[in-house]
């Protein structure tokens, strides 16, 4: 199983989800030094992109590794193409266009998944992107924006109709944000639309869950987001299982290295304190493997010394078993 995007090959099509505020340089540096197929950078508003803030230049960070694929996300097809342009020509392979988001500050300015309503403007989006953009362009949507509306396979024909080189759908629709059940079967009918690649997105926690997706949706690839928070061996583990062979967890005390070094390169990548703060939703996932996660969060999560957070995950990790599953929240 691989997919192409324009010139790249994806040999093992499993890929990291684009996530705002999570897949940052270093998390997407911890997910390849085990292995994916491809890992999309955070979402950054197209508005944001030439604003040389020290924020906005941190997400557009390259993980010095591997392809390097950007989400954009806006409104306005003249600074969407300004923002493809710059994305570009800072060393970004893949541009992707946000039409999935479904956070109330990205669709009450009628960006992300609000543009699954207005057919007209995405269309307008996706031509400007593509015209403005020497490498490939790929598209993240949901399935559409309620039950009475999931356009998702029409939105589809009109992107590859535009040149883009591949889908991602997310099976859910806006109005269900992350609640209920992803709908993997709707998303065959998004793959019967087109003739570019579809990747499927949502609920994949479990290798099982991995396979039940891909035979439900058809789908080319698939795409994890949430299922790699706190475990970002998952799609390599993901990979492993499709192709029929076993693979070995980290045990406890390896995830304590894994997150004493993920913890150090956050730190160092930008200003000590709001680095602290942004390393503690990922001191919280790591957590779930312990025995006791309630008195390790109880003491690093609010801690503002990155030398006693180093500390104690040393202490707490140094001994143990991984607990058997940990279930991610659906993404």
């Amino acid at each position: 199983m691989s997919i192409s995007i324009g010139q790249h090959q994806i040999s093992d099509p499993v890929l990291l989800a684009p996530m705002s505020g999570i897949t940052d340089a270093p998390f997407r540096r911890m997910v390849k030094q085990f292995g994916v197929g491809l890992a999309f950078a955070e979402m950054v508003a197209g508005r944001h992109v030439l604003s040389g803030q020290d924020r906005t230049n941190r997400m557009l960070r390259h993980d010095g590794s591997g392809v390097q694929a950007i989400q954009i996300a806006g409104r306005d097809p003249a600074i969407m193409s300004d923002a493809a342009r710059f994305v570009v020509d800072q060393g970004a392979d893949i541009v992707d266009i946000n039409m999935g988001c479904p956070a109330k500050q990205v669709t009450g300015g009628y960006a992300g998944s609000a543009l699954m309503r207005d057919l007209d403007q995405a269309r307008s989006i996706i031509a400007a992107v593509v015209a403005a953009s020497r490498v490939p362009v790929t598209l993240k949507m949901r399935t559409g924006w309620d039950d009475d509306s999931r356009n998702a396979p029409e939105l589809a024909h009109i992107a590859e109709d535009l040149g883009i080189h591949m889908i991602t759908v997310h099976g859910r629709t806006r109005c269900q944000f992350y609640k209920g059940r992803a709908d993997w079967r709707f998303i065959a009918d998004v793959k019967q639309a087109v003739g570019i690649p579809v990747v499927a997105n949502g609920d994949i926690t479990t290798v099982d869950e991995a396979r039940a997706c891909l035979h439900q949706s058809g789908a080319d690839g698939l795409m994890i987001g949430r299922g790699a928070q706190g475990r970002p061996w998952f799609p390599a583990q993901v990979i492993a299982g499709l192709r029929g062979q076993s693979y070995t967890v980290p045990t406890v005390p390896e995830i304590g290295a894994l997150l004493l070094a993920h913890y150090r390169d956050l730190i160092d990548s930008g200003d000590t304190w709001p680095m602290v703060r942004i390393a503690r939703k990922h001191l919280g996932w790591y957590a779930a493997h312990l025995n006791d996660p309630r008195a390790f969060r109880a003491e690093v999560m609010t801690a503002e010394d990155p030398e006693v957070v180093l500390e104690a995950v040393a202490r707490h990790f140094a001994t143990g078993t991984v607990r058997p599953v940990v279930q991610a929240r659906a993404a």
